[in-house]
This record gives C-alpha cells, structure tokens and sequence, in this order.
C-alpha cells in the first residue's frame, strides 16, 4: 500500500512539474523585486510577423503598428516612463542610439495616459521617438504576451522589427527594475 501511494505521489508531482515547465516554456517568466508576476496575452516570437495592433500616440492619434513595415523599427516597451527606470530606457532609446534615430523608427510604448507621455517627451526634450499609449484596452499588451495580470502594467521589453515586418529581436527583462541590453537591439537594428 505505501509503495502504491509512493508511486502515486510521484507521479502526481511529476506530472505537476511538467505542467510548470511546459507552461512556463510558452511565457517570459518576470518578477519586480524578486516576486513573480503573471503574463497574459499572446507571446510574441523572433522570426514571426509583429501582430496588427492600432494604438493612439501622445496626440490621440490611432497608429497601425503595420504602417511601420518599410522601415526597421525600434520598440521599447516600458511599464509607466514616470518611474525611474522607463525614464532611463527611454532615454537611452533617444540618445544613445548612434545616430540610428535617422534611419530606424524609435518607438516607445506604455501603459501611460497620451498625455503624460507628450508631457514627458516635452520636458525631456525628446523629439526623435514616437510615444505609443496602451491606456485604452490593453490592445497592445494583451496581443504581444506584454500585459502583467497583476497590475495592468505592461512587462519591460526591447523588439526589434524588421523593414518586412518581421521580429528579429526581442528581449523581455526577467525582473522590472532591470533595463534591456538596448545596445544589442542598436546593433541588431543598424545591421539590418
């Protein structure tokens, strides 16, 4: 009887752990200081076209994200630019970029209202990026895995898209606070 009950709870946390795995091979796994966090949506995958997504820019105009194809793109997706971090990433996207700012789209995408993020380009002085809003429904998290359960904010990530359209990069921070390897997505990008 203890052998057939031994053999039964292995199994069953076998059978447990390979539910973990197999779930979580599907899914970025990230944290903010160490706690896990939960992505929904569909996940985005390198070499598969960028999903059709229309989002408002910080002057509510509605941008198809499918309008970008013809030119190599930039996304850097923040949780909100009012914390430090975004702020730096999306510094660091206009500044830092080697001059690719001339020939690649730079785009920033939050969950931020349209007005804060024009507020904010303002008084960073910031007039090489498009500012996207994901502050209506969710549109562009919910469609690229993006969107954390637990606070509707969107995961930390860089993608770099192709002139076709096509992801060629894409980096998901493992924990919030850290920043993207944004000079691999330079050198990805200005290689295209």
């Amino acid at each position: 009887m203890k052998r057939i009950l031994s053999i039964g709870f292995i199994s069953l946390t076998l059978l447990f752990m390979f539910t973990v795995i197999s779930h979580a091979a599907g899914k970025a796994q990230v944290s903010l200081h160490g706690k896990p966090l939960t992505l929904t949506g569909t996940a985005l995958q390198e070499g598969q076209p960028f999903p059709a997504i229309t989002i408002p820019d910080s002057g509510l105009q509605m941008t198809d994200l499918q309008s970008f194809q013809g030119k190599v793109t930039i996304i850097s997706i923040v949780p909100s630019i009012d914390t430090k971090v975004c702020e730096k990433q999306t510094h660091i996207l206009s500044e830092e970029n080697g001059g690719l700012d001339k020939t690649v789209r730079l785009v920033t995408v939050s969950r931020d209202l349209p007005f804060a993020q024009k507020r904010f380009a303002e008084e960073a002085k910031i007039h090489n990026i498009l500012f996207l809003s994901d502050y209506r429904d969710g549109q562009f998290g919910a469609s690229t895995g993006l969107m954390i359960q637990e606070n509707r904010l969107l995961a930390r990530a860089v993608v770099v898209v192709d002139k076709k359209g096509v992801i060629r990069h894409l980096e998901i921070v493992p924990d919030l606070g850290q920043l993207p390897d944004m000079k691999k997505a330079f050198q990805l990008a200005g290689s295209l």
